[in-house]
């Protein structure tokens, strides 16, 4: 199983509210369509290491998908409405990781 993060270094602008309420259950409808889907968290980030600092990342998202393959097959069709939505929620550019998941409980 893989996990495709995209993460949202805290560095601009980004309306959660949109992200949670109106991009991430289209991301849903259109990303999960397909038998090798697995699921999907999202992260708000609350703080750093120290006491009081802010988070490095404003949001995460993690997707779970059986193959990088099967996300990238999920993802294209509809890669232009997904991407194009990112100027209504967010003015940060995404750091993308595709990690392969060793552990889950």
């Amino acid at each position: 199983m893989v996990k495709i993060s995209i993460l949202y270094p805290n560095a601009g602008r980004f309306d959660m509210d949109y992200y949670l309420n109106t991009h991430m259950p289209r991301s849903i409808e259109l990303l999960s369509a397909g038998n090798c889907y697995r699921g999907v968290s999202v992260d708000r980030g609350l703080g750093g290491a120290s006491p009081g600092s802010m988070p490095s990342y404003v949001a995460m998202c993690h997707y779970l998908f059986d193959s990088a393959d099967d996300f990238m097959a999920a993802f294209l069709p509809h890669a232009a409405e997904l991407q194009g939505d990112m100027p209504n929620y967010t003015d940060i550019e995404a750091v993308i990781q595709i990690s392969e998941v060793v552990i889950s409980r």
